[in-house]
This record gives C-alpha cells, sequence and structure tokens, in this order.
C-alpha cells in the first residue's frame, strides 16, 4: 500500500513538473521566433534541442542508474543550468508581457496612443534573455562561495562549569552528481576553520541516487568534534533511498536522530524529527515532538533539530532553539519570494517568544540547477555562551 502511494506521489510530481517545464519551453520558443523570425530548419534544431533539455531529468536519473556517471555528470550541469536560466527568461518575459498588457489596456481605455511605450519584440526577448544569462553566470559561482554566518546566544542553562560551546550547523548539502568532491572539501575546510564542539546536520545531506559516491562519507567523517556529530533526515535522503542514504550519513560519523533525544556530555540536550517526506515511504519515525520534548530536563539548553522551519505551536516553551533548513532561501530570486510567502522566516534567526527561537540556515549545496542568487550558501556557527559572560 505505502509503494503505491509513493507511486502516486511520484506520478503526480512528474505530470506536473514536465507540464509545467514544457510549457516554459513552449513560451521562449514563441518569443524567440517572434523576435528573430528563424525559418523551419532554425526552428527545427531549437526545437529538438529544448526536447533534449525538457527529458534531461529523466536521461539523468537513466544515465546515473546505470553507471554512466560520465554523461550523467555532464547532463546535470548542462540540464539543470539551462532550467535555471530558463526559469529566470520566463520571470522577465512574463513581467515585460504584463507591462505589455497594462500599456495595451490604458490605451484602450483612454484612446491614448501609447505606441512609444510597447517593447517590441526583439526587446521583449533579449531583455530577459541577456539578464538570465548574467544571473546564471554569477549565480554559478556565488553558488561555490560558502559563507560563515554567526549567531552568539546567551543562557543560563550551561553546566556553572562550561562557559561556552559552539554548534556548527551545516544543511541542504545534496551530495550527488554536481555536489562532489571539491564542493565537500571546500564545506569541510569551512566547518574545521569554525572548530565546532558539535556538527549537526539538518537533512538533505544527500540529493537523488547514490551512485559514485565512493570517499566522500569518509571525508566528512575525518571532522571529529570533541562532542560529537548528529543529523536528521531531510526529504531528499528519503528520494536518495532511506537505507543507503542513512548508511552514508552514519559512515560519515554522524549519529541519526529519529524522533529521539540525547543529552551532549549533560551540556546540552539535542532531540531530532524525521521530515515527513518519509510517510508515503513507510519510513517515518512517527513521534509526537511534544512527548519527545516534554521528557527533556528544562534545565538544561534543548535544541531541535528540524528540517522544514515549522514550529509545532504544542512545542512551545520546550525547546530552546530550533535548527531547520530546507528553503535554500528560494535558492534562486525571484522563487525567494515563494520561500518568505511558504514558511514564517525562510532564513536566519527568529525569535519565537517563550524564551525560544528558531534558526533557518540557507543551506551549503544547491538543488537542480547549480546556481544561487541573493541567496548565498552558508554553515551556521552557533555560540552558547554562560549568563556571566
Amino acid at each position: 500500500m505505502m509503494m503505491k502511494s509513493r507511486e502516486a506521489i511520484v506520478e503526480v510530481f512528474l505530470s506536473v513538473f514536465f507540464l509545467i517545464y514544457t510549457a516554459a519551453h513552449l513560451y521562449a520558443f514563441l518569443k524567440a521566433r517572434a523576435a528573430l523570425g528563424f525559418g523551419f530548419a532554425a526552428g527545427g534544431v531549437l526545437a529538438a534541442w529544448m526536447l533534449v533539455m525538457i527529458i534531461s531529468p529523466l536521461l539523468i536519473y537513466y544515465l546515473e542508474k546505470n553507471h554512466h556517471e560520465f554523461f550523467a555528470r555532464f547532463l546535470s550541469y548542462t540540464g539543470y543550468i539551462w532550467m535555471g536560466g530558463l526559469f529566470l527568461f520566463v520571470c522577465g518575459a512574463v513581467l515585460i508581457d504584463v507591462y505589455h498588457g497594462i500599456i495595451y489596456v490604458v490605451s484602450l481605455t483612454t484612446s491614448a496612443d501609447l505606441g512609444f511605450l510597447m517593447p517590441s519584440a526583439r526587446f521583449s526577448f533579449f531583455a530577459p534573455l541577456v539578464c538570465s544569462l548574467a544571473i546564471v553566470l554569477y549565480g554559478y559561482f556565488e553558488a561555490q562561495n560558502i559563507r560563515t554566518e554567526r549567531l552568539t546566544i546567551t543562557t543560563q542553562k550551561l553546566p556553572a562549569d562550561i562557559k561556552h560551546i559552539r554548534i556548527v550547523q551545516i544543511s541542504d548539502v545534496h551530495i550527488g552528481l554536481i555536489i562532489r568532491k571539491r564542493r565537500v572539501e571546500r564545506l569541510i575546510r569551512r566547518i574545521r576553520d569554525a572548530q565546532p564542539d558539535i556538527l549537526v546536520s539538518t537533512g538533505d545531506l544527500l540529493d537523488g541516487q547514490i551512485n559514485g559516491l565512493d570517499g566522500l562519507a569518509q571525508m566528512l567523517g575525518e571532522i571529529r568534534p570533541r562532542y560529537g556529530k548528529f543529523a536528521i533526515t531531510g526529504n531528499h535522503e528519503y528520494y536518495a533511498g532511506i537505507a543507503h542514504a542513512l548508511e552514508f550519513t552514519k559512515q560519515a560519523g554522524f549519529a541519526v536522530l529519529r524522533g529521539q533525544t540525547v543529552s551532549v556530555q549533560g551540556i546540552i540536550t539535542l532531540a531530532g524529527v524525521d521530515d515527513p517526506a518519509g510517510k508515503p515511504f513507510g519510513a517515518y519515525t512517527d513521534v509526537s515532538e511534544q512527548e519527545m520534548l516534554s521528557r527533556c530536563s528544562r534545565d538544561r539548553f534543548t535544541m531541535l533539530l528540524k528540517h522544514r522551519p515549522l514550529v509545532d505551536k504544542e512545542s512551545a516553551g520546550l525547546f530552546d532553539l530550533q535548527l531547520s533548513g530546507h528553503t535554500h532561501k528560494g535558492q534562486v530570486f525571484p522563487f525567494t519570494l515563494i520561500t518568505k510567502l511558504s514558511y514564517v522566516i525562510d532564513a536566519g534567526y527568529l525569535p519565537l517568544g517563550h524564551n525560544a527561537a528558531l534558526y533557518v540556515n540557507r543551506g551549503a549545496g544547491t538543488w537542480g540547477p547549480p546556481l544561487r542568487f541573493l541567496s548565498p550558501p552558508e554553515i551556521a556557527v552557533i555560540d552558547l555562551t554562560g549568563a556571566s559572560q
């Protein structure tokens, strides 16, 4: 029954995705033809290229599944960069079309000749094209520039002999076809520079299938904070295959918290929950967040690891800090607007009341297009200090 639910969800998602993606290509094709006036031959070549790009996610899946890693990685970069650029182009072109429509309606209702304000077909094509190309170029390099965000929290809940403890949070690394050895090495350098006492991963450490990741878990395993490493599942752990994802995470040296709490050397309490994406896969640890947290000592600083930045009202007052990720802060503007509407906060720090707070990590990697624009990747360094400091 669970397998049927999983297959149904996958089929619906793929159907909606390919419908939108095909429509975006058709829109871009018509814009190009209106601007360039190309003939049948040139149009056929462009249409053929677009068809390959439309089905590229399926081709990537097939190539990776059959261990054609070189071709899968090449097509991943090509197909997903194209995808990012296409959606940026469509967003810009739609804005120009909306402007065009407004001018047209105003000219009709006022009988004024506003033709000089109408953008030409060539402008309507080339303006968003140039902008999208510039953003893609900038966004590719921005995605590789991992920043360190710092947060200091003063608390009376540290033991008297502990004046300071440093937690480093990574999230949404998306190790897979695109995020590989170089990016992982860059991430590891950032983590080591931060000198964590505890390292936590708040989900989506992996992305897609997990072929050809030999050695990457061992590289992460070489980071050994003195108080340990802890992780939770994100939605992509289930898409990658939860059994293999958990094995990779454990090989990387993380203890995976799935509806569990753990006292870290009696200094702080960590609690972790599974991402609800696991429900259709039959691999979700269904525990009451409120019951789990109510068993934690209120005399110790309690940190909740939860992939999605959703705050359970029933858990109010039962934790001190929730660490989340998932949003990527939209990853590429203007998709930031979607995450801002979807969550109470899509990046950064938010006080919640009841002496609790939420911190949302933008993520260290990328999903889909290897691009970031106005949403740089990050690791978060959280310093807990005693109240006397």
